[in-house]
Formats: C-alpha cells, sequence, structure tokens
C-alpha cells in the first residue's frame, strides 16, 4: 500500500512542487507547497518575510507549517529547500510518511533558477549558493528515495510510482 504521505525534499528548483502537482493528481492525492502555504497564511511573499523577519523567523514557521501535515492522509508535500536539509524536519517526515530527494546537479539550477525572482538566498551570490547546496545534499541524501531532478516531471513522476510500487506492493 502507497504512504499515506508523501515528502519532496531537495535544492531550489529541482522540481519539487512541479512533480508534486503531477504525483498527487496520479495519486488522487491532495497536493500542498509549504512555501505557498505559508505565502498565503502571512500574506506575504517569502522574500518579504526573509527580509522583514529573517530567515530565522521563517525557519522556524517552515516547522510550524510543516508540523500541520505531518498527520494528513493522502497528500503530497512539497517542501521548501532549506527544511528538507533540516535533519529534525527530515526524520519528522520519515517517520511519518515516504521521503523522496529530486537531485539536481548546480548546472541545472542555473538554467532553471536564475532568472528567478523571490529566491532571498540567490542575492547571496553563487558560490554562497553552490557551498549551501553542497552542505544541504549531506541531509537530502538520508531520504528513502533519490532521483534525477533533470528528468523531465512526467518522468520523473512515472520513476516515482514505480518506486512505490515496487515498495510497498
Amino acid at each position: 500500500m502507497i504512504p499515506k504521505r508523501i515528502f519532496l525534499v531537495g535544492f531550489m528548483c529541482s522540481g519539487k512542487s512541479t512533480v508534486g502537482r503531477i504525483l498527487a493528481k496520479r495519486l488522487s492525492y491532495s497536493f500542498v507547497d509549504l512555501d505557498e502555504f505559508i505565502e498565503e497564511r502571512k500574506g506575504k511573499s517569502i522574500e518579504e518575510i526573509f527580509s522583514n523577519y529573517g530567515e530565522e523567523y521563517f525557519r522556524r514557521m517552515e516547522l510550524e507549517v510543516l508540523d500541520l501535515f505531518l498527520n494528513k492522509d493522502r497528500v503530497v508535500v512539497s517542501t521548501g529547500g532549506g527544511l528538507g536539509a533540516n535533519r529534525d524536519a527530515l526524520n519528522r517526515m520519515k517517520l511519518v510518511g515516504f521521503v523522496i530527494w529530486l537531485d539536481i546537479d548546480f548546472e541545472t539550477f542555473l538554467k532553471r533558477c536564475s532568472n528567478s525572482e523571490g529566491r532571498p538566498l540567490l542575492k547571496k551570490g553563487l558560490d554562497y549558493v553552490k557551498e549551501l547546496m553542497e552542505k544541504r545534499k549531506e541531509v537530502y541524501s538520508l531520504a528513502h528515495l533519490r532521483v534525477d531532478g533533470r528528468k523531465s516531471p512526467e518522468d520523473l513522476t512515472d520513476y516515482i510510482l514505480q518506486e512505490l510500487m515496487l515498495t510497498y506492493k
């Protein structure tokens, strides 16, 4: 039986929201993008939250919001890049559901994300972002399943569904 909760983790622009929406639709699950949920709840963009309250405040809020979905059934949750790299958060997700890491390389990140607005960490420069990406991979690698995030969203979804079927016969 497929897990009632599926969590997608990975770096910025790895495709978590896109794949999550497709996966949820194919499974007839609900879909939640935690960053979008936070923006709606606060009435501010992530960028505004970072600049008005700071990163530490945002990270606390991410954990609070995650807790709202740890007991929901039939849900696919797209996490923010920092939340999936939080060891405590990842362990919480693993205890109650199945965690999938959408892994991308730095070149793919640059192609997808270089023109993105509203990503506060991009303002810190590419060297910082590359170092952050490498550091976060250490925690992402603890996920139940690692997938090649460079593939198309449809191919990724097909692969994830195959792996879920094999794992949860």
